[in-house]
């Protein structure tokens, strides 16, 4: 080997070790680290799935992680093994009569859990949890980072509640929104220190478009509750039912509404093309290959159904949310259709102009699909590790 190949071989030698030493350095930070994830249950929800895909992600980075929810329902998400799960709420023999002494103990308790498991960042979520992450992390230290994942004035509604979040999130080390509209709810100081940061997509979501013919079917998936408006979609599909007798509209999801919506689908005689199969595991098999999706809510922050739509290519008629979170993932005519909220006949004309018009669908779709580079699970999920790095530090 001549000199010039001795001095290249020794000087890729020197950027190999470098480059472990910053591994191993990077490592040993974050074996340091411990976080711990708050909300009120795993129960199968949008924001409950962000939060074990994030605390799946810090764990595969070598975290240590700790998820406490104030209870445990019977229909969960999973966790990796490794998470330690941890139970807030107070012990059925430990409540009163009184509310405040409940609360008051509940305080104590999740006080106590942060003293105990000493995370160095907790992150909460939905509305009160909020609060009571701040409260509680206090004289510990525990750096608390709320996060905004709905509308702000549904989370919180009224002036009161307004009031105690501009009262409160100064004193949180991280406030985390969703869309540069809602910044606009809180106060200039709140709303300078918030962050914009996007729900990472599903891993199971990042998969290539469908090619083939796809099934005559038009698709939802949600809670089967009042916001999410089921019964416009329902009502507009029926009114092209006799146009388009070959489509069905199949809304995956469970609720309190499951038996009103069901008498309304008897209603309008079309129980064997409308279908509520409930919550299912293995939603992207069972919609990627299907005609359109529709998002027919009142209020959302960035709904996840959609993106997970998106993601797979579908074409996508959504409601244009008061939070801006529909605007953020959609241009309208470009990778979707936006209709305004409520609005039944501007949804019936959508449904219209995509089922008689396919290369428009399928011009859509492909373009829905690019959101998969832009919401990558690593490359977003790496903008919170970021995030939370800066505040811990």
């Amino acid at each position: 080997m001549d000199k010039n190949g001795q001095k290249n071989e020794l000087n890729n030698n020197k950027k190999r070790k470098k480059t472990k030493k910053n591994e191993k350095n990077a490592g040993k930070l974050a074996n340091a680290r411990k976080l711990a994830f708050y909300i009120g249950s795993l129960d199968k929800g949008g924001a409950e799935r962000v939060f074990v895909n994030l605390a799946e992600y810090f764990q595969s980075r070598g975290y240590q992680i700790v998820m406490v929810t104030q209870y445990r329902k019977a229909e969960e998400y999973a966790l990796a093994d490794g998470i330690k799960r941890v139970i807030s709420d107070i012990a059925p023999q430990e409540t009163t009569g009184s509310r405040l002494v409940n609360f008051w103990r509940r305080v104590r308790k999740l006080h106590r859990i942060w003293k105990e498991e000493m995370p160095d960042l907790v992150l909460s979520c939905v509305g009160k949890n909020n609060f009571m992450t701040i409260v509680t992390t206090m004289f510990t230290r525990t750096k608390p980072v709320v996060s905004v994942v709905g509308e702000a004035k549904e989370e919180y509604p009224g002036r009161v509640m307004k009031f105690l979040a501009n009262l409160l999130f100064p004193y949180a080390s991280g406030v985390i929104l969703q869309t540069e509209r809602s910044r606009s709810f809180f106060s200039e100081k709140v709303s300078k220190a918030a962050v914009i940061l996007p729900n990472s997509l599903n891993p199971l979501f990042m998969r290539k478009r469908f090619q083939g013919e796809r099934d005559r079917r038009i698709v939802s998936v949600g809670r089967l509750d009042a916001n999410k408006n089921h019964e416009m979609m329902i009502c507009a599909f029926a009114a092209l039912a006799d146009r388009y007798p070959e489509y069905t509209l199949t809304i995956y999801g469970e609720g309190e509404l499951r038996e009103a919506l069901q008498k309304l689908i008897g209603s309008v005689g079309l129980e064997n093309r409308i279908f509520l199969p409930g919550v299912i595991p293995d939603v992207a098999d069972q919609i990627e290959k299907a005609a359109l999706f529709l998002l027919t809510s009142y209020s959302e922050g960035i709904s996840n159904a959609l993106i997970e739509a998106m993601a797979l290519g579908l074409p996508v008629i959504a409601t244009d949310v008061p939070s801006g979170g529909t605007q953020e993932l959609i241009r309208h005519g470009v990778n979707g259709l936006i209709i305004p909220a409520g609005d039944e006949k501007a949804l019936e004309n959508a449904l219209d102009k995509l089922l008689s018009d396919k290369e428009l669908a399928d011009r859509l779709g492909m373009e829905a699909h690019k959101i998969q580079e832009r919401l990558a699970p690593e490359r977003v999920n790496r903008l919170w590790q970021e995030y939370f790095e800066r505040i811990i530090v």
